[in-house]
């Protein structure tokens, strides 16, 4: 057959799916609208690097961290600036304070000109929240007038939160950890960052699959809506003349209009999404349109891929059809589905993944193509055995009412149809489960616990030097929701021996009251005016040597703002000996613990202090009272929240990265299912119609409708439960971590699908309703 011919009749199914009146352009709608959410949806993925890459740019376009600045000194082009990063509910909120020591001082990204002190620049996300009663907290923390706002450059996404506000005398800050001088914005991060291990790369990998294979099944669904009406118009064709090779490339016609219409609707679907995009944030991600732009290679790869798998599926489909002069066979008792080949992918996918088994992430990456083609041939393996399942049980139904056998002889004549409509939601629940067991299986591999006993304190609040700790206790202890503040100051204290320049032996001096040193040691009597030697903590060696009285002990630099020349603290008489105990941070203390009465002026210059805070989780928004407190007492001064647990920062974005895309492959889920619902009804719409004008219940119809959708739906998700346990354990098998069924997860997932089904078939039902009158009999 020449390319002729082919090309002459493709354009022949063409011409008929564009000029076929009102029947030929709903079907093409139809399938332009199911295909098109899939073609939206791979333009995403196919736009994933580039939003990496363009976040990842202005990231290290905004870097402030001064890896030189030991070596700077003040000039016409430098900037001291400070970190006063924050939290707001459960958002992070970046701040910066700064201050020009130049006129040629740098301008951070997205910013036209540095604020002056008292004034601020803000995202326009910040500012928004700022302007509304959500944020009326939040302007109590940032006392400063707004005089513009940062542009794109300077920021990772369209809804981060972040301000730099102008300051004074921070120069004299400077031997703070979060007080730094630069002369530029700007660093290369890719150095200073680990690659991935193994197990996170292999993560990632299935994540892709796992999303993007249900998108291949929906757009294989939806090139063949309204499938039984067309084969019904191309027996018209072979009463014309026309062979069935003839007809079968007439399909594929129809079939590419609909896909190329498709590409259409998606593209449309892709760009109002990437404007909607920028307005949202999900799971505390957000983008800029401008991000959201796919690589040409794979956006060509999708312009392509999709029609010729639309020819390709139509053509397959017509395979087990016969099409002749006087109608179509397939009405006739269909030959029963063989088993055995449909088994083969899944056998496929195993094989491919069992060679893995046991690798874990210490020795070396996971063979990726195995792993892509592993996940993916189980996963369409359920498209594959899905058909097989509904047409042998169905085959099996016994009678009950009337809505029953309406329903189970309506899948008895069309099984391949019915289980085309949920192939996508039992491939995607699939995935899920998988994802899940693999997720909650390794999660102790990137989970550690902190050590923080979150029962005496829940949040710790680090001073600048300079800021006396009891002073600030008492401002947080008449804050809203704080029950109890315990305030504690410490600097190192070491030998300097005569012979050398370098320091000897050292231990931590620590200042508090009574009641707050009984948080590090076993005190029996404490008295203010009392110094106490700890004793038994680990590796403490230092502590028993220094403690002799008249012995000189030097201070390090740090302390009041400007504190110059050497410190000297004197070991005194009567120290007391005190055991050691775990603080509320897990952590043994060591060295010398000072009440008040103790402290001499040289030591109070020196030390740097915080604060350990139980707070009364009932207050609202306590913790956002605290951190307002804490900017109060000083900007610099930074409160964070105390976690049992915590999780890999990687791990963490992986899992989010996950949420986000299985969100939107449910929005395509959920759409797809419905117009396929709908493309089912309206081929019944007649056959219903009929129904009910010789009497048949409406209520009847729509338990028929029902359950019509709920067989095939029920077999499909535990057909999907299963696959997804073993795909599930396979994978928990080659990252060596012991197989645990997460019923949970399956349990969880099985009923999301089930949800979206049910939301989806109470959508058709108001159209259902409508195709049952009678008026439907007519025809042109």
């Amino acid at each position: 057959m020449s390319a002729r011919q082919w090309g002459r009749d493709l354009a022949l199914g063409t011409r008929f799916a564009v000029t076929g009146g009102r029947e030929g352009w709903t079907r093409a709608l139809l399938t332009a609208v199911g295909v098109g959410l899939g073609v939206a949806l791979l333009l995403l993925t196919a736009a994933v690097p580039n939003l990496l890459d363009g976040r990842d740019r202005r990231e290290d376009a905004r870097q402030d961290q001064a890896y030189s600045q030991d070596t700077l000194r003040p000039s016409d082009d430098t900037l001291v600036i400070a970190h006063a990063n924050s939290d707001f509910r459960d958002r992070d909120l970046r701040g910066r304070l700064v201050e020009a020591e130049g006129p040629n001082a740098p301008v951070p990204p997205g910013v036209s000109e540095l604020p002056k002190p008292g004034t601020m620049v803000v995202s326009p996300a910040l500012k928004e929240l700022l302007a509304s009663d959500e944020g009326e907290l939040l302007r109590d923390r940032l006392p400063y007038d707004i005089v513009g706002t940062i542009g794109e450059p300077g920021l990772i996404g369209s809804q981060e939160l972040a301000w730099y506000a102008g300051a004074t005398g921070l120069a004299e800050r400077l031997d703070s950890p979060t007080v730094m001088r630069i002369d530029a914005f700007g660093a290369d991060r890719s150095q200073y960052t680990e690659p991935l291990d193994p197990v996170l790369v292999m993560l990632t990998l299935v994540i892709f699959v796992v999303l993007l294979v249900p998108v291949g099944v929906f757009i294989a669904t939806a090139v063949r809506f309204g499938g039984e009406r067309r084969d019904r118009r191309l027996a018209a064709l072979r009463l014309v003349g026309s062979d069935s090779r003839m007809t079968r490339r007439i399909a594929a016609g129809e079939a590419l209009a609909g896909a190329v219409l498709g590409l259409v609707f998606g593209t449309g679907f892709f760009l109002a999404g990437r404007e909607f995009a920028a307005s949202v944030e999900v799971f505390r991600i957000s983008v800029f349109p401008s991000d959201l732009n796919p690589s040409p290679l794979l956006a060509l790869l999708v312009a392509v891929a999709v029609p010729a798998a639309a020819v390709l599926v139509t053509l397959i489909a017509l395979r087990g059809v016969v099409i002749e002069p006087l109608g179509v066979v397939r009405t006739a008792r269909p030959a029963r589905r063989r088993l055995w080949w449909r088994l083969l992918l899944p056998l496929a996918g195993v094989a491919m993944l069992v060679p893995m088994t046991g690798q874990g992430r210490d020795n070396g990456d996971f063979n990726q193509y195995l792993v892509v083609g592993g996940v993916m041939c189980l996963l369409v393996g359920v498209t594959a055995l899905l058909p097989w399942i509904v047409e042998t049980v169905v085959a099996r139904l016994g009678t009950g009412g009337l809505a029953w056998q309406l329903a189970v002889r309506r899948l008895q004549l069309s099984s391949g149809t019915a289980a085309r409509m949920v192939n996508g939601i039992a491939v995607a629940v699939a995935g899920a489960i998988a994802l899940q067991m693999l997720f909650a299986g390794v999660d102790d591999q990137y989970t550690r616990d902190t050590g923080r006993d979150v029962s005496r304190a829940q949040m710790q609040i680090d001073l600048p030097d300079g800021v006396p700790a009891a002073q600030a206790a008492a401002t947080f202890e008449r804050t809203e929701g704080v029950r109890d503040v315990h305030a504690l100051s410490s600097v190192y204290a070491y030998e300097r021996p005569a012979d050398s320049e370098e320091p000897g032996r050292g231990a931590q001096l620590t200042v508090g009251d009574c009641a707050a040193l009984r948080l590090l040691a076993r005190l029996t009597g404490c008295a203010d005016g009392d110094v106490f030697m700890l004793t038994g903590a680990d590796y403490d060696t230092d502590t028993q040597v220094l403690n002799k009285p008249g012995r000189a002990l030097h201070l390090e630099h740090g302390g009041a703002p400007g504190a110059q020349g050497d410190a000297v603290w004197t070991v005194p008489q009567g120290v007391q000996r005190a055991a050691s105990v775990q603080d509320p941070t897990g952590m043994p203390s060591n060295g010398f613990l000072l009440t008040p009465g103790a402290v001499t002026p040289e030591v109070t210059g020196r030390l740097s202090g915080r604060l350990w805070i139980a707070v009364d989780s009932s207050v609202p928004d306590v913790q956002d009272r605290v951190r307002n407190t804490a900017a109060a007492v000083d900007p610099l001064a930074h409160a964070s929240t105390w976690t049992a647990t915590e999780r890999s920062t990687r791990f963490d974005s992986i899992r989010t990265g996950l949420f986000v895309g299985a969100t939107a492959v449910l929005v395509l889920i959920g759409a797809s299912l419905l117009v396929s619902q709908l493309e089912q009804l309206r081929e019944r719409r007649k056959l219903l119609s009929a129904l009910v004008a010789f009497g048949t219940r409406r209520r009847t119809l729509s338990l028929s409708v029902l359950w019509q959708t709920a067989i095939p739906i029920g077999l499909g998700l535990a057909l999907s439960a299963l696959v997804g346990t073993v795909l599930g354990a396979v994978l928990l098998r080659m990252t060596a971590t012991p197989v645990q069924v997460d019923w949970g997860s399956v349990l969880g997932m099985t009923g999301v699908g089930a949800g979206v089904v049910a939301l989806v078939t109470l959508l058709s039902l108001p159209p259902l309703l409508r195709m049952m009158r009678p008026d439907g009999l007519r025809t042109e």
